[in-house]
């Protein structure tokens, strides 16, 4: 595998013999100084460019960068809808096994770029002195946010409501129908407030990772595994004890959020936990 030093020179040296492209940032994790270097990290790179149908009507121009395993092109696909408006991406996998997620970017949204950039960029190179501030990347909007009072109670709400589709998607034995609710709604939930927890007993200066990846670090070992084990779904039963476990993680640190908030913790929670163990005991 190619060292980043080397795929970092390889990259921004393609840029510097190319007068098409006039400005190049390094976007995401390899920015960010809170994240532990490894291999497995994308290269997020944006190449900001004066003539972009000349690099999107043919692939050749790809091949300095490697021999690729596989690439994605997301802005020419049909099944799932370009997002990214004037802008168009590469998503790199080598053979070697680095990643590259490339984007081109019109010169004429360098502004709107870095007014919605999340903090976590980086200016490898500007040919035309087109950044004229100092840019430090920063994790800073990844940061646990102090939940409003309301914003506390539509966790809550959407936790509990949206379990009651879980029980009912395993009442009828339609466990894709329950996993889709407890996967998609009912845990994020559960990781929200956890965090909020964390947040109010170690403050707000910190991230815990997209996707909740370093949220371990800060769980007691028993929560963590607890946690961990909401995740086994081979079945209806296993599918049950997963929703209980869940119920109780998200009580006992709501109600946490709660105290050191001084927040109202809502009473449906007795309610949902009722009806729940109505429908499972109907069961057996």
């Amino acid at each position: 595998m190619r060292s980043e030093q080397e795929m970092m020179s390889m990259l921004i040296g393609f840029a510097e013999n190319d007068s098409r492209i006039r400005l190049v940032t390094l976007e995401g994790s390899r920015t960010n100084k809170h994240i532990p270097r490894d291999p497995f990290q994308d290269f997020d790179i944006s190449y900001f460019v004066t003539d972009m149908n000349s690099f999107k009507e043919n692939d050749d121009w790809l091949h300095i960068f490697g021999k690729r395993a596989m690439m994605q092109k997301p802005e020419a696909m049909e099944l799932f809808p370009p997002e990214l408006g004037n802008w168009f991406s590469y998503i790199i996998l080598f053979e070697d096994g680095n990643k590259l997620d490339l984007t081109l970017i019109p010169m004429d949204e360098v502004q709107s770029y870095f007014a919605q950039s999340d903090g976590l960029v980086k200016v490898l190179l500007d040919k035309d002195t087109l950044v004229t501030t100092e840019i430090v990347a920063t994790d800073r909007n990844y940061w646990i946010q102090k939940p409003t009072a309301r914003q506390f109670d539509d966790c809550c709400n959407e936790f509990w409501n949206v379990s009651t589709y879980v029980v009912k998607g395993l009442a009828r034995n339609e466990i894709l129908f329950a996993i889709d609710h407890l996967n998609g709604i009912a845990r994020p939930n559960l990781l929200r407030m956890m965090t909020w927890q964390i947040g109010s007993e170690r403050g707000y200066t910190f991230s815990v990772g997209k996707n909740y990846k370093f949220i371990n670090h800060y769980l007691p070992k028993k929560d963590w595994e607890a946690l961990l084990s909401t995740f086994a779904q081979h079945g209806c039963q296993e599918m049950w004890q997963s929703l209980f476990t869940c119920y109780e993680l998200f009580r006992k640190y709501a109600k946490t959020v709660a105290g050191n908030l001084e927040y109202v913790y809502p009473d449906y929670d007795e309610a949902v936990t009722r009806y729940t163990a109505s429908i499972y005991s109907s069961l057996k």
